[in-house]
């Protein structure tokens, strides 16, 4: 089925190229089961109508008609919690009678409102707010999944993709999304002057249509950051215009992308920095954007360090048999009962079809809690397997427990060394931040419990959401803001976790599922 879809033109999200591994190729046959191969040894857990398409060979023919997962009912964090702006309203285009002006210059002669985009690009979703420029008031928001997935779930996936496919399929995707998603937006689009632009180093990147391959060899660096390096550009900066991106607004719109602090640790962690006031403050703050490409930032006015870690997408389903991203029907929250049942609260309160990120961590809390499994991520009484819900096939393996230990031991070893690198220890960071989506809807304690992130008391944790879109926003709506990043982004000092000579014993310990952080590093 795959290889049919494929042949129509129809792109399937895969990043295990066809293997049976990822389990992202799914899709629901509506008609036509009856002309397919029985399920496969991958299909186990899956139930009723659903089928891995890679999987399923069609042995007679006739109509089968299916369809991927509702997409369009992802939940995507567009909202920050905790965050004041004390930026200047100073945007970069402004009104002068019916000159509409950017950076002075006389862009076009138009009535109406003036909008801008912060444009939010993330390997999983995409968040877009649209702002009203003379009043810096939010208008509306729009998201939706990256359309890219069908390139894999992860960076370097993406660009081996982007490597042996001409035609720039995946930026032609994306932006045709973001095109849908802009022309949904309550305005006339040819109001929108200015969008500003952030995500890691390769999205951003596959957003304007660069050549993302230097960015998955060593050093792993962007061809902006090698230009700059070289003296050939004074920024990493990205600028062009909504007609070279054929985005539906006005045509000399600019479109800038925000400067990456380098390697891996793209434009949305700079972006963080923003948001969240370390650039201003001098308390020492970590901020940790858990997902698929995690990146941490520590520091404060004074000094910075940022670092990435590819933690890969077990906490946003991939690669978990029973995973899925945040959609309805999706488990978030998980509670064991003292009689060993199971309950559980799905998305859209419907039947569950899989489990989320969030629910993935409360439920390897409570089995931690209850004595179901231990800190090495082994299943008690011998067992391969946790029964979340039999009637539904939903349940997690050792396999899966397995996948997630190492993402979680990623993102720990990855916060741990840049906090040690700044020269504190874990229990002495007086403030963290907890970014995006994920953690948005994370429960803490379970989070602490499991040493998903450090034990450090509730107080000196914050959870404030999508920052690197807040940071797209306050750089938006302030041009001296933005300017201030830019000099910013130079002074950060980039850990590099893969040379880092303790980072493989941290990364094992990480695996533990057990609290960390409590005691002096």
């Amino acid at each position: 089925m795959f290889e049919c879809a494929e042949a129509a033109g129809v792109r399937v999200p895969t990043s295990c190229v066809k293997q049976g591994k990822c389990r992202e190729c799914l899709v629901e046959v509506e008609e036509g089961a009856e002309r397919l191969t029985p399920p496969a040894p991958q299909e186990e857990h899956l139930s009723g109508r659903f089928r891995l398409s890679c999987r399923a060979r069609i042995i007679a023919p006739g109509v089968i008609r299916c369809h991927t997962l509702r997409r369009n009912a992802l939940r995507v964090e567009t909202e920050t919690t905790g965050l004041v702006s004390a930026a200047p309203l100073e945007p970069s285009v402004t009104r002068s009678g019916r000159r509409v002006l950017l950076e002075g210059r006389v862009l076009v002669e138009a009535g109406g409102p003036l909008h801008g985009l912060a444009v939010d690009v993330g390997t999983t979703t995409v968040a877009v707010r649209l702002y009203d420029l003379e009043s810096g008031a939010l208008v509306a928001t729009n998201s939706f999944e990256n359309p890219q997935r069908f390139g894999g779930t992860d960076v370097m996936a993406r660009i081996r993709y982007d490597g042996e496919h001409k035609g720039k399929l995946l930026q032609r995707t994306l932006l045709g999304y973001l095109g849908h998603a802009i022309e949904a937006l309550p305005c006339d689009p040819l109001t929108i002057y200015e969008l500003v632009v952030v995500g890691n180093p390769t999205m951003r990147d596959l957003f304007f249509g660069l050549d993302v391959e230097p960015i998955g060899r060593m050093p792993y660096r962007s061809v902006t950051e090698e230009a700059f390096r070289a003296g050939r550009a004074s920024t990493t900066s990205v600028v062009t215009t909504g007609a070279r991106l054929r985005l539906p607004v006005h045509a000399e719109a600019r479109v800038v992308g925000l400067p990456l602090v380098g390697s891996h640790v793209g434009a949305d962690a700079a972006a963080c920095a923003l948001a969240t006031g370390l650039l201003d403050s001098d308390e020492v703050t970590a901020v940790i954007d858990i997902g698929t490409n995690t990146e941490v930032i520590v520091g404060n006015r004074h000094r910075l360090l940022a670092a990435s870690c590819p933690a890969g997408p077990a906490f946003e389903g991939g690669g978990v048999a029973c995973g899925m991203p945040a959609l309805e029907g999706a488990v978030e929250r998980v509670r064991i009962r003292e009689d060993g049942g199971v309950e559980v609260h799905v998305i859209g309160e419907g039947e569950p079809a899989g489990i989320c990120g969030s629910g993935l961590v409360d439920l390897l809390s409570e089995l931690r809690r209850t004595g179901g499994m231990n800190e090495q991520g082994r299943l008690a009484d011998e067992r391969d397997r946790f029964e979340v819900d039999a009637e539904h096939g939903l349940f997690l393996s050792e396999r899966d427990i397995n996948e997630l230990a190492q993402a979680k031991g990623a993102n720990a070893a990855g916060l741990r060394i840049a906090v040690e690198s700044y020269g504190l220890a874990l229990s002495e960071l007086p403030r963290l931040d907890l970014a995006g989506g994920f953690a948005r809807y994370l429960d803490t304690a379970a989070a602490r419990r499991i040493g998903l992130i450090p034990d450090l008391p509730d107080e000196r944790l914050r959870q404030v959401g999508n920052a690197a879109l807040e940071g797209a926003s306050i750089a938006l709506r302030s041009l001296p803001r933005r300017r201030a990043l830019e000099e910013a982004v130079r002074r950060i000092e980039h850990v590099r976790l893969e040379t880092h000579p303790r980072f493989f014993d941290v990364f094992v310990e990480g695996c533990q599922f057990e609290p960390f952080g409590r005691e002096a590093v």
